[in-house]
């Protein structure tokens, strides 16, 4: 079983930062490759971004790439997303999601364990 709960979340403008947290306890935390989703209001759940189990893999969604990054801390038992260069369609709920394999995917419905989610709002 894997415990997972995000915070950072918050209102900023467009062109800002925010730097998400997904502190994950349980099932080892190295066992567990991770991704981040989002889901705005009337939309399905999208893939954001993710790391495999060892950190050495990652990928994103054409809509973020060179804006968010993901990373991992084992020490921490954390996971991170930084957005950088945010704009309005990034609105969203965000959620961290765990899959106990060594490789991420980009299918949610691959991922077992989920946090409850963290707002993040962008004005224009």
């Amino acid at each position: 079983q894997v415990h997972l709960i995000e915070s950072g979340g918050g209102l900023v403008q467009a062109g800002g930062s925010l730097r998400l947290s997904c502190a994950s306890s349980g099932r080892t935390f190295s066992s567990n490759s991770m991704g981040w989703f989002r889901q705005a209001p009337g939309k399905e759940r999208e893939f954001v971004a993710a790391i495999s189990w060892s950190g050495g893999s990652t990928s994103y969604a054409d809509s973020v790439k060179g804006r968010f990054t993901v990373s991992r801390d084992y020490a921490k038992n954390t996971l991170y997303l930084q957005m950088n260069s945010l704009k309005p369609e990034d609105t969203a709920v965000y959620y961290c999601a765990a899959r106990p394999a060594p490789y991420s995917t980009t299918r949610y419905k691959d991922y077992a364990y989920w946090g409850q989610g963290t707002q993040v709002t962008v004005s224009s």
